[in-house]
């Protein structure tokens, strides 16, 4: 059963202004869905076929040659210099909406973009589902702890797979596909751990001098596989807002993974009774606060505004939305039931920032919206609420 994507209609709005359409994200995700979908009237090309692929590198010209009104061309990655002849092709047609691209991750796709295709293409990340889509669809899991559980990725919702199981396996085949093809990684077992490191640390200032020491590499190499989990959408690095108000910011990044569903398998989370009891409860509700409005943002193809506030004394804003010159404070506290801690955080900022007009928010693990002063309290059920604000 298809799920309806938000981001169909930023695809077919993006398509009359565009030549070239690039959308890119995770494994799974349902890029190859999306875009047979949204562009079924084109040809269908996947350059993960090896005859297709060996036709495209080996002959290029001839290959788009046999697609004049475009084509949907699956894991463009593949074929990264197949974008340099792409470009001719498009600037002599002239027209948009000609070629779909997609590619699970962003090593040799971008570069190749970047270098013959820019300013010709429109970029929409598609991360797995969110949970306004989930909901439209009648899917979505009844509580915050399955839903942590079981994450968001299609395959789990549309099919109905053991999450623990299916995650297992999208993590071997990530190691042997995407890892082997990016990095020399002699002993996948010791990247393994150090992707399961990394979800320890969901939610958590960017350590790489400590995760290298535990993983028993050096720091380099640990930046490294970094950048490679981020180039796969396997996690992301939310910056610090630069705004001062009391010179002494954190400037280092913290770490969130994209679904949290992947980082709950990695801890060894296997059900909803044992996400209830997990230590990092509260970080991966955190996490997957953060991966729901990235997904907002993405899905209308622009790029990021979060960010998050900590000074050096401790005193922090789990995200800032930025508007221009306005920055929204979002808090997140994983708790069912509302009570006065919830508000500290808020109370420190509107201190230090001196903004008491702007409305500030709170997201929690409960189920009742509430109203306190300029803070609006959003029940986890009600996240896209914030929609508006991205």
């Amino acid at each position: 059963m298809y799920l309806p994507r938000t981001a169909a209609d930023t695809l077919e709005g993006l398509a009359h202004g565009y030549p070239v359409i690039v959308v890119t994200g995770p494994r799974q995700s349902g890029k190859t869905t999306l875009v047979r979908k949204v562009f079924g009237s084109k040809p269908y090309v996947s350059l993960e076929t090896p005859d297709q692929r060996r036709f495209a590198q080996e002959d290029p010209r001839r290959f788009l040659a046999r697609y004049p009104d475009g084509a949907v061309l699956d894991e463009a990655q593949r074929c990264p210099e197949l974008l340099s002849y792409l470009q001719a092709v498009v600037d002599e047609d002239g027209r948009t909406g000609l070629f779909i691209l997609t590619g699970s991750q962003q090593f040799g796709l971008m570069a190749g973009i970047s270098q013959s295709l820019a300013g010709r293409v429109a970029l929409v990340p598609l991360l797995p589902f969110s949970l306004a889509e989930l909901q439209a669809g009648g899917r979505a899991p009844a509580t915050v702890d399955q839903l942590l559980t079981t994450g968001l990725y299609p395959p789990v919702h549309d099919r109905g797979l053991d999450p623990g199981v299916w995650y297992g396996n999208y993590v071997n085949t990530y190691l042997e596909r995407d890892v082997r093809a990016l990095l020399n990684v002699r002993d996948l077992g010791t990247f393994q751990r150090f992707l399961g490191l990394c979800a320890g640390r969901t939610g958590q200032l960017v350590n790489t001098t400590a995760l290298a020491n535990q993983c028993g590499i050096t720091h380099n190499t640990a930046k490294a596989w970094l950048s490679v989990l981020e180039a796969g959408y396997l996690v992301h690095l939310l910056k610090p807002h630069h705004r001062n108000f009391n010179k002494r910011l954190v400037k280092t990044p913290k770490l969130y993974f994209l679904d949290v569903g992947l980082a709950a398998s990695l801890l060894g989370i296997q059900d909803a009774h044992m996400m209830t009891l997990h230590p990092l409860r509260g970080a991966l509700f955190e996490t997957w606060v953060v991966s729901e409005l990235l997904k907002s943002r993405f899905n209308r193809g622009k790029r990021s505004n979060l960010f998050f506030w900590r000074d050096r004394s401790g005193n922090e804003m789990d995200l800032i939305l930025e508007r221009g010159r306005e920055l929204v404070p979002v808090e997140i506290k994983s708790g069912a039931t509302v009570n006065r801690d919830y508000f500290k955080g808020m109370d420190r900022w509107e201190a230090l920032s001196g903004d008491t007009e702007t409305p500030k928010w709170v997201v929690y693990g409960g189920m009742d919206r509430q109203s306190r002063g300029q803070t609006e309290v959003l029940p986890w059920t009600e996240l896209g609420e914030l929609d508006h604000l991205l």
